[in-house]
């Protein structure tokens, strides 16, 4: 088969070779434990940290590389694809949650969390979702009542990634019941606050190891130096780094998309049925032929977003059209997978149950399929 079309330069490839060895090292072994019991160790971002496999982007006088490069994000999420390492929820951390901080944090806020958040001492998440609200953010009720020299929160929010392990949670509220989309603010609450309580880690169809939970708020003092951004700005700074989410959930599609290919390949050629490898079967055939042909196109389209994104050019109809369109390929390329193994396919011992699991929730969250082309839809002028 043709090599897969790569923008990465060697430096990309010897990073690929140190996340490499540190998912060997320190993930694998003990992924089945962390699936069983629902969560990672707290150690495991201490070593990622350690590793340099944290907050690229960070800049050195707060810990971090000062690598604004997203193809280092890539090759991390087509590492964990390739070994499935769905637990650790570094890509939520490192390319979705952190560069609120790093993009809208003050001097104060970056020398507070940031040297942590690098090292992996601090874990973080982003709170938008709530019970009765998914995808329509403006319709959140979680509330912020300014009190001077404080807010009290008052709220909830439920499937929230990395919620048991965070230390900082971004949360999305009203500062300004009347105000539409610009009364909605971020404020960034801390473990151990008074009035923050989690709930249960929720017991979820796929990405067991990874703790996603309910939080919440109940009149809980927030300092006014913990709000991030400008009051009322919080609807605007998600919007902005949208894109960005919504193009490392494309990469992830992608690297698992490449990662169904090899396994269904591989037991293409060795699995039996009739006397000859069931690869020689044409309908086998012509369906691989198929699945490397859009695993292919697939590739060429997220390489050109991540480009884009590293030249600043991404628009927001580009990043919602790579994130539907990659993970329904996703979902249909695992469905496809499973089927060609047989009752293999469904044994959870098997890699591609497990991806078939993992990879139901990628066309649901980052904003549905249906809002990516609603957003497409409205950038069409229609």
């Amino acid at each position: 088969m043709s090599e897969r079309p790569t923008i990465l330069e060697q430096e990309h490839e010897d990073f690929r070779a140190t996340a490499r060895a540190f998912l060997e090292r320190a993930v694998v072994p003990f992924h089945a434990q962390w699936e069983a019991e629902g969560i990672v160790p707290r150690e495991v971002w201490r070593e990622a940290g350690k590793q340099g496999l944290l907050c690229f982007d960070v800049e050195e006088q707060y810990g971090g590389p000062g690598i604004k490069d997203f193809r280092y994000n890539m090759v991390l999420a087509e590492e964990a694809a390739r070994v499935g390492a769905s637990g650790p929820g570094f890509a939520v951390h490192t390319d979705i949650i952190v560069p609120y901080i790093s993009s809208l944090g003050t001097e104060e806020q970056k020398q507070r969390w940031l040297p942590g958040l690098v090292s992996g001492e601090l874990i973080s998440a982003i709170a938008m979702t709530e019970p009765g609200t998914g995808s329509d953010l403006q319709g959140i009720r979680t509330s912020a009542v300014d009190k001077g020299d404080h807010y009290v929160l008052n709220g909830s929010k439920t499937f929230i990634s990395n919620g048991i392990l965070a230390d900082l949670v971004i949360v999305a509220c009203r500062t300004d019941p009347d105000a539409g989309h610009q009364g909605m603010s971020l404020l960034v609450v801390e473990r151990g606050m008074a009035g923050f309580e989690r709930g249960r880690n929720l017991d979820k169809m796929g990405l067991h190891a990874q703790d996603t939970a309910e939080l919440s708020f109940t009149d809980v003092h927030v300092p006014k130096t913990n709000l991030l951004g400008e009051e009322g700005s919080g609807f605007i700074s998600l919007m902005m780094n949208l894109p960005q989410e919504r193009i490392s959930i494309a990469c992830i599609a992608v690297a698992t998309i490449e990662s169904v290919l090899d396994m269904c390949l591989a037991y293409a050629k060795e699995r039996e049925a009739f006397g000859k490898p069931i690869g020689k079967f044409q309908h086998n055939r012509f369906l691989l032929a198929e699945m490397a042909t859009e695993a292919h196109i697939a590739r060429v389209f997220v390489n050109d977003c991540v480009l884009r994104l590293n030249a600043g050019t991404v628009d927001t109809s580009l990043a919602s059209m790579a994130k539907w369109w990659t993970t329904e390929l996703q979902k249909r390329t695992v469905d496809a997978g499973v089927q060609l193994h047989g009752g293999y396919g469904y044994m959870s011992e098997y890699p591609i149950s497990k991806a078939y699991t993992d990879s139901r929730i990628q066309t649901i969250y980052g904003g549905t399929t249906e809002i990516q082309k609603e957003i497409i839809g409205r950038m069409l002028g229609l």
